[in-house]
């Protein structure tokens, strides 16, 4: 499953160079999330690490975009290669 950024972000940018990914970038108002390269930190660390680091817990997970833990690694592989 993806991660979403909600319209509770404060555009504080502390997220952005926390994700190994490279999936957070700056939207028309608030931080996105891309769902195509989050991994939810899979293959990286234990840890969603924009969600650690978020200081007014925005980042939640993405319902619409759902994803196994299996398929998570698949997609960490693939960005890797």
């Amino acid at each position: 499953m993806s991660l979403l950024i909600t319209e509770g972000c404060i555009n504080c940018d502390v997220c952005v160079p926390e994700c190994p990914n490279e999936a957070i970038a700056q939207g028309d108002d608030i931080y996105t999330i891309d769902p195509a390269r989050c991994t939810e930190c899979v293959g990286h660390f234990d840890e969603e690490q924009c969600v650690q680091i978020c200081p007014v817990d925005c980042i939640v997970h993405d319902d619409a975009h759902v994803e196994s833990r299996a398929e998570l690694m698949a997609k960490f592989e693939r960005l890797a290669a």
